[in-house]
């Protein structure tokens, strides 16, 4: 019997911190084997089914015999089709052999740091940030260097706070627009302010996450490397987990030049190889087909958050943004830090989520795993009859802090 685990495991996986929507999970589990009817709101994944002709697609191609391994970087059907969706919708330049298909957008945020972060390099990262960029920056023995943007400024942080995070030992900036967690979508002028920054350092890449384009209700996306001083520094993510509705699948890519794309290729030839066969062939389909599907999603998510806003301003101390795109808020709720209910005193967004959990019986996951501690994140991913539910509980629980 092995007393000392710890003495056993790398030094590596315990440096990560665990994930606090899967201790939120947990304790949603729990909670329900209690008898509790606990409503998660925690999740990052959409509610909608994947649309028929996807699944159509990828039932033909299993039929066609699309059962076997596929190129490291993707089928030539499917790079094609990426690399026209990026020059159609986002006015981006990326060749065929540009193109970078993973098995989810994840994999390709892992597949950037291997292939270009030494130790003791830096990577700034825009705060609130998705909980993996850190995460994967420091597995990749990274430091990441956080630019902190609050509710006041839609969490997104000026151009003056990125040049002043930049240094020699800088190798990329990344974000995410539309933001997971905090809904907010970066505008043409502001990205190219974040543009004109970048191009005084040739040495720096940015990595733009747009894997919830898609899912933006301001009417016009805009990507950083459609600005052409950027255009040879940026790396584009996307995928088809949110827009589609495919988060099962396993479907993500990038575009980026040419010497990254190939570097992560290698990588990916070492870790999984390629993607799923009939995915990808599901993925063309997707990309080049009817996207009224993806457009009724996006008016679904527009009502939710509209619900979901006008019922968060009636709770007293709760601090809301209006996010433009994605599918979450990120309330500020730091005017309840000090209060109490019996013996529970609330001093951090992790206790308001735990008091949260425990009394209403609602799942959030909160802001200190996004870099913001002062901050939850909810999901409106769910139907309209549970939102209102959750909200009206967690109204009630926090009725009682004094």
């Amino acid at each position: 019997m092995i007393s000392n685990t710890n003495s056993i495991l790398s030094q590596r996986v315990q440096d990560l911190s665990e994930s606090e929507t899967l201790k939120m999970a947990r304790m949603a589990r729990e909670l329900r084997a209690l008898g509790h009817d606990v409503i998660s709101l925690s999740l990052g994944e959409p509610d909608f089914d994947t649309p028929q002709h996807i699944k159509d697609a990828a039932y033909q191609a299993l039929q066609d015999g699309y059962t076997k391994y596929t190129p490291v970087s993707g089928l030539p059907e499917l790079t094609k089709a990426i690399s026209e969706k990026f020059k159609r919708e986002n006015g981006l330049e990326y060749k065929p052999e540009q193109i970078v298909v993973s098995n989810g957008a994840k994999q390709t945020v892992y597949n950037i740091c291997q292939a270009l972060l030494n130790k003791g390099d830096e990577a700034v990262v825009f705060s609130p940030y998705w909980v993996s960029y850190w995460e994967i920056i420091k597995l990749s023995e990274g430091t990441p260097i956080p630019v902190y943007g609050g509710v006041e400024t839609d969490f997104k942080p000026t151009p003056e706070q990125l040049d002043a995070a930049i240094t020699t030992k800088t190798k990329f900036v990344i974000f995410s627009s539309p933001c997971n967690p905090t809904g907010s979508v970066f505008t043409r002028e502001e990205l190219k302010a974040y543009a004109k920054v970048l191009a005084k350092y040739p040495h720096v890449f940015v990595v733009s996450d747009e894997i919830y384009e898609h899912i933006n209700f301001t009417h016009e996306h805009v990507s950083i490397g459609s600005f052409p001083e950027v255009k040879d520094q940026t790396i584009t993510i996307n995928g088809f987990a949110k827009g589609f509705a495919m988060t099962g699948w396993r479907l993500g890519y990038m575009g980026a030049p040419k010497f990254i794309a190939d570097a992560c290729n290698k990588i990916q030839g070492q870790v999984t190889s390629g993607a799923a066969s009939f995915s990808q062939k599901a993925g063309a389909i997707a990309l080049t087909s009817d996207m009224a599907p993806t457009e009724a999603m996006r008016e679904a998510f527009r009502e939710r958050r509209d619900i979901v806003l006008s019922l968060l301003e009636e709770i007293p101390g709760i601090k809301c943004n209006h996010p433009d795109g994605a599918f979450y808020v990120f309330p500020d709720v730091s005017s309840f830090f000090g209060k109490s209910y019996g013996n529970e005193t609330i001093t951090s967004a992790d206790d308001f989520c735990d008091y949260v959990m425990n009394h209403a019986y609602v799942g959030l996951v909160s802001g200190s795993a996004f870099g913001d501690p002062n901050c939850f994140r909810l999901s409106y991913a769910a139907s309209e009859e549970q939102l209102r539910e959750a909200i009206r509980r967690m109204g009630e629980v926090l009725g009682r802090l004094k």
